[in-house]
């Protein structure tokens, strides 16, 4: 499934939206860069609650088709224009870490 499908059929708001096309192949949820960056899967989707400047890079390493931002985290303008340069597609939602799994398990099912 696309990242755009996703995010419409989960009620994301897009923060940064630099390739919507991205196929989405499996869900990763992790606050620890380090730990992120060492075991998300390229094509990911990331949720996760880390809203600074260093999820861009982290996202850009691992290859992950999108972050997720759950509980309505929103990050600093200059992550998201950073993302976008990069071409990071950021999302935020309110539900949580485990709602946003939980549905993303059925949509790649």
């Amino acid at each position: 499934m696309k990242v755009f499908d996703i995010a419409k059929t989960l009620s994301l708001e897009p923060l940064s939206v630099a390739d919507s096309s991205r196929e989405v192949s499996g869900v990763y949820i992790g606050d620890l860069l380090s730990w992120v960056m060492g075991r998300a899967e390229s094509g990911d989707a990331w949720i996760t609650i880390m809203s600074n400047i260093n999820i861009v890079a982290v996202a850009s390493l691992a290859d992950v088709a999108c972050i997720i931002l759950a509980e309505g985290v929103v990050p600093d303008e200059n992550v998201c224009i950073t993302a976008q340069q990069k071409g990071i597609n950021i999302y935020t939602s309110d539900k949580t870490a485990y709602q946003l799994a939980a549905a993303l398990a059925e949509c790649l099912q």
